[in-house]
């Protein structure tokens, strides 16, 4: 890894009221002081990567080809999934690293055209000691085509052990999308989300649903020691998310059945 290239290490103090904040805009209480265990994945509202509005694509991101992601001439990112592990509790209000790195990019063809595939990992340091590493699955495509067929989502699971219904609104992805510093467009643009990107609505984020899973997992009798996800349809924010859980897989289902999300969990 390179020092001379910012994006690839970052440091934070890691303020524990931003970690409040995301605890109120997920609707629970509670209070996080200086030194307190964060909940797992609440690093996503750390280590901003705050450019100026020059260095921002047409989506909000990043503009690539200027830090870790090549240009690969595929206008639409997804985040397509990832891998968590909980090594040790990151602390609120103690300064942390985070290390990144590309794992893979590379672009391919598939049945819906060109994609490109990238891998980051980040590895989360507080006081010498490896707390997470996070590797986040991207996906870059081209423009929607009209014309194109939808293809046909997968169908949800229904013999869960456990269920929580979430609803969202408008409202709810945009306090998200501040608080994680995440600019892209389908979630807060309901015109770029509908006429340029080609969603029913606003996107409601696969982190969030991550998240959302994650703290339905996650107890003190059994820690979450490690989280892997797939995003496999997009919710729409007018859409009620049911989180699953049976053993250790959970997913998200929507109102029609179709599932949004399938994750893998290791707890205790």
């Amino acid at each position: 890894m390179s020092d001379e290239n910012p994006a690839c290490r970052q440091t934070d103090p890691m303020d524990p009221a931003r970690a409040e904040a995301l605890l109120r805009t997920l609707g629970r209480d509670g209070d996080i002081r200086a030194g307190d265990a964060l909940p797992p994945f609440f690093h996503q509202v750390y280590f901003w990567d705050a450019l100026t509005s020059a260095l921002l694509g047409r989506d909000g991101h990043p503009r690539v080809g200027q830090g870790l992601i090549p240009d690969m001439g595929l206008p639409r990112r997804m985040w397509a999934g990832g891998a968590l592990a909980f090594h040790a509790p990151l602390r609120a209000g103690i300064a942390a690293e985070k290390l990144s790195s590309v794992l893979k990019a590379e672009r391919k063809t598939g049945r819906t055209g060109p994609l490109g595939f990238v891998t980051l990992e980040h590895q989360i340091w507080q006081e010498d000691t490896l707390c997470v590493t996070d590797r986040q699955d991207l996906v870059y495509r081209e423009d929607p085509d009209p014309t194109a067929p939808t293809p046909e989502p997968p169908l949800a699971n229904t013999d869960e052990d456990s269920a929580i219904d979430v609803q969202f609104d408008s409202t709810t992805l945009f306090r998200y999308s501040a608080l994680t510093f995440n600019g892209h467009r389908i979630h807060y643009d309901l015109d770029y989300a509908k006429q340029v990107e080609g969603y029913g609505g606003l996107v409601v984020h696969g982190p969030l649903l991550a998240q959302l899973l994650m703290l339905m997992a996650d107890t003190p009798a059994a820690p979450l020691r490690s989280f892997a996800f797939r995003a496999t349809a997009p919710l729409m924010h007018f859409e009620t998310a049911t989180l699953c859980r049976k053993g250790d897989q959970g997913w998200v289902r929507a109102p029609d059945g179709r599932q949004c999300m399938i994750a893998r969990i290791n707890g205790g």
